[in-house]
């Protein structure tokens, strides 16, 4: 059997990893992993490391989950890929019926490309093109909030707002509008919906300045992801959602990252009793599987682009692999299992207590904010709690808490000052409680001077 260092070795002489500085790994390690099973993942010498972000948010039922396998293996033999333009496949149909029955009503038409920034791409130039079309030439930028992520690509990284993905672009990127966002740091849970109404006015304001040249607004709802984990209520997406309609400029929702019962049901917009008129989804879409996302819009959308060919009129984007059967299969898989196994109620137990042993991190002197979200829970490290003031991000914190929970067999990947879990659906209490542990021991580890 091979040697961690030895696929450490031929990695970095061959490959350019994603979100890193390739420097780093002259003294932080890369772990070569051989096999994954359940929330476990394991190295080359036999270490297990418990995968507490889901691999990167994707994978909730687990790794190497026998009826994902088996959806897989089964469709493999019958169809590996197929051109989606012109044809179709039974697995393609039957997944954007099925998403169709379980997205807010009237979300009928299903468009899919390959990963979430795709996603973004797609609903953005499908709410501009849609103006085009019905001769609304002027509405043509995007409003979002402060702090936002949707991908890297160069248009959604436009409407992102986390400094440290965009500013280097800057000169390459539409020119959108932004608004502060609604974040709840540092309040008790029963003020949140005062912050957000409070919050709002910006909003409004800016969408009564500037509907006449809007086509958008795009957020993520409930949870700023890669912006730190920052939380808000579901109330702000109702307001949300009522001013776009007065103001008649579209609502994306990008829930990439918090659908598929993240965030305690189905669908986050579900909290708030809306429907959008985009909703993007990818990454636990197939269960952490293969690469697939999709964006669902309604008739009134679908039906200005439909016309004769020479209107020119036709959405024209595409993926090579779009709608690809094995990922479309994937996603089959995973949605049996929601509907087999009553996941979003099972969950709900299992956010109850990662809440219990959470909550005791709210006392660390250097802890200034634990917030959770069904089953996303945040731990932000400040420098001094009073002043909710925070560690410089040039003392990388956080990377002594990875380093420190990979030595204890935890895949734990902070996000600059906040350590957060975001673990599969099939993590067991014992599991959760370990994680608390090593949480305890990072926190100290990180804040000691």
């Amino acid at each position: 059997m091979t040697t961690n260092a030895h696929w450490m070795q031929r990695d970095l002489a061959s490959l350019w990893h994603p979100c890193t500085q390739m420097k780093d790994h002259e003294t932080l390690p890369v772990t070569p992993i051989k096999r994954g099973k359940g929330v476990w993942l394991e190295d080359f010498e036999g270490n297990r490391y418990l995968d507490a972000v889901s691999s990167w948010w994707v994978n909730i039922f687990g790794h190497a989950n026998e009826r994902i396998n088996a959806r897989i293996h089964e469709q493999l033999d019958t169809l590996e890929h197929v051109i989606l333009s012109g044809f179709t496949h039974q697995p393609v149909v039957e997944l954007s019926e099925r998403l169709g029955r379980l997205a807010p009503d009237g979300l009928g038409h299903c468009f899919y490309a390959d990963n979430g920034s795709s996603a973004i791409e797609v609903a953005l130039k499908m709410s501009y093109h849609y103006w085009r079309n019905v001769g609304r030439d002027e509405k043509k930028r995007f409003l979002t909030i402060t702090n936002g992520y949707h991908g890297e690509t160069l248009g959604a990284l436009a409407v992102g707002d986390v400094a440290l993905y965009t500013a280097t672009y800057q000169s390459l990127l539409l020119d959108v509008l932004k608004v502060p966002a609604p974040d709840c740091y540092g309040l008790p849970r029963e003020q949140w919906d005062a912050h957000a109404r409070a919050m709002f006015a910006h909003m409004e304001e800016a969408l009564a300045r500037h509907h006449h040249e809007l086509a958008a607004v795009i957020v993520e709802p409930l949870i700023q992801c890669a912006g730190g984990m920052r939380m808000y209520p579901p109330l702000y997406l109702t307001l949300l959602r009522e001013a776009c309609d007065r103001y008649g400029v579209h609502l994306i929702l990008d829930e990439i990252a918090v659908g598929f019962g993240r965030t305690g049901t189905m669908f986050a917009c579900e909290q708030a009793a809306i429907r959008p008129d985009f909703l993007c989804l990818s990454k636990a879409l197939t269960g952490g599987y293969l690469p697939l996302s999709v964006v669902m819009t309604t008739d009134e959308i679908y039906n200005a682009f439909y016309d004769d060919y020479t209107t020119l009129r036709a959405f024209l984007h595409s993926h090579s692999y779009t709608g690809n059967p094995l990922a479309c299969a994937a996603a089959l898989a995973t949605l049996d299992i929601f509907e087999q196994d009553d996941v979003i109620n099972a969950n709900r137990a299992k956010s109850d207590h990662i809440e219990r042993v959470t909550s005791g991190f709210r006392d660390h002197p250097q802890v200034g904010d634990v917030r959770q979200t069904g089953m996303v829970v945040a731990i932000e490290m400040v420098k001094d709690k009073v002043n909710q003031t925070p560690y410089p991000w040039q003392e990388r914190r956080g990377l002594r808490v990875f380093e420190h929970a990979m030595s204890r067999g935890a895949l734990l990947r902070p996000l600059g000052n906040v350590i957060y879990w975001m673990p599969p659906y099939v993590i067991e209490h014992d599991e959760i409680d370990f994680l608390a542990e090593v949480t305890s021991e990072g926190l100290d580890i990180a804040t000691r001077d």
